[in-house]
């Protein structure tokens, strides 16, 4: 069987091919019943739409942004933080008549996503700055926008006050009394720079210090998700250990409240525990969790509209957005 195309649905109809493409891509610019004529001769003929190759050749635009992550993509669905980031990213783009395209980050030299997945524009969300996957995307010149990542001269940025943040948690702590403060964060190489790993070990610092605490730290990978429970035991299974804990994320944190009930303690009466995000998780815990909030969904529609701007030949400055402390259950004056 022949190939239906928009000329054949023209020729049926009696119309230009131009009327058939403008009724799929500029209804407003036909009657209604014109347009109820072609799309019934459409299914009629079983035409299943205009060719997306042949579009996107013809317009010079995939109509996709790519989103560039680190780690597989189960992993970034796993996590609350980024999977919220993912949706509010996704129906950003839709309400543009944008679409999606997720880019993970190369584990095999054959098919590196940023190096053969045309896109129209990028996203770089948490990546390593030396990644590879940035040096494709930029050789090929993709529009960028960076998101939780340290400054690229020339790049759009779209960041959370992680410092300001960060400094809001371990203020509580030191305001409660607490001179025992721990800290559970990430497992980064400070040469590669993560950008809110640093931040926020700034933003405690800067509390801690003036205190004249200097914090017991450990680290932690992301993954497996037992790292984060072992690293939060052997800080707490000591004579010495904390009263306070800070922590680079809820998910850290909710760790560190179950390496603490491992060994007997309570939280808050043994142990506080304030952690960062303010995740779905955060409110529904055991107890509910002190934590700093950072909008994500704010940050993933701030990230859309850069992106926006940029495939507009346009040039947004950096995006810093705020962060605030959630009191919870899980914070209290250190033990007697």
């Amino acid at each position: 069987m022949a190939k239906v195309t928009l000329q054949s649905i023209a020729d049926r109809v009696g119309v230009s091919r131009m009327t058939v493409s403008n009724a799929f891509s500029r209804p407003d610019q036909l009657s209604a019943e014109l347009r109820e004529r072609i799309l019934s001769t459409a299914d009629e003929l079983g035409y299943v739409g205009p060719d997306p190759a042949a579009r996107a050749l013809a317009r010079g635009r995939t109509g996709s942004v790519g989103l560039l992550i680190k780690g597989s993509l189960s992993e970034a669905f796993e996590d609350a933080v980024s999977a919220a980031f993912l949706a509010s990213v996704s129906d950003a783009l839709a309400e543009r008549g944008l679409a999606l395209t997720l880019l993970p980050a190369a584990s095999d030299e054959r098919f590196v996503p940023a190096r053969d997945v045309a896109v129209d524009g990028a996203l770089v969300y948490v990546c390593d700055p030396t990644s590879p996957d940035i040096a494709w995307l930029e050789r090929r010149r993709v529009p960028l926008v960076v998101v939780d990542h340290n400054a690229i001269d020339g790049v759009a940025s779209v960041n959370v006050d992680d410092r300001g943040g960060a400094r809001l948690a371990a203020q509580h702590l030191v305001d409660l009394g607490h001179r025992r403060v721990g800290i559970v964060t990430l497992d980064a190489d400070p040469d590669q720079g993560n950008y809110p790993a640093r931040e926020r070990m700034l933003g405690w610092r800067d509390a801690l210090e003036p205190a004249g605490i200097d914090p017991l730290v450990v680290a932690t990978p992301y993954s497996p998700p037992e790292a984060a429970y072992d690293v939060a035991r052997s800080l707490l299974d000591r004579p010495d250990r904390p009263t306070g804990v800070v922590c680079f994320s809820d998910a850290f944190a909710l760790a560190t409240v179950r390496a603490a009930e491992s060994l007997g303690l309570g939280v808050p009466e043994d142990l506080s525990v304030v952690g960062f995000d303010d995740s779905v998780l955060a409110a529904g815990s055991r107890p509910p969790l002190t934590t700093v909030h950072q909008d994500v969904g704010a940050k993933g529609r701030a990230a859309v509209a850069a992106i926006t701007e940029v495939l507009a030949d346009a040039h947004p400055g950096p995006v810093l957005l705020e962060t605030s402390l959630v009191v919870r259950a899980s914070t209290a004056a250190p033990p007697a």
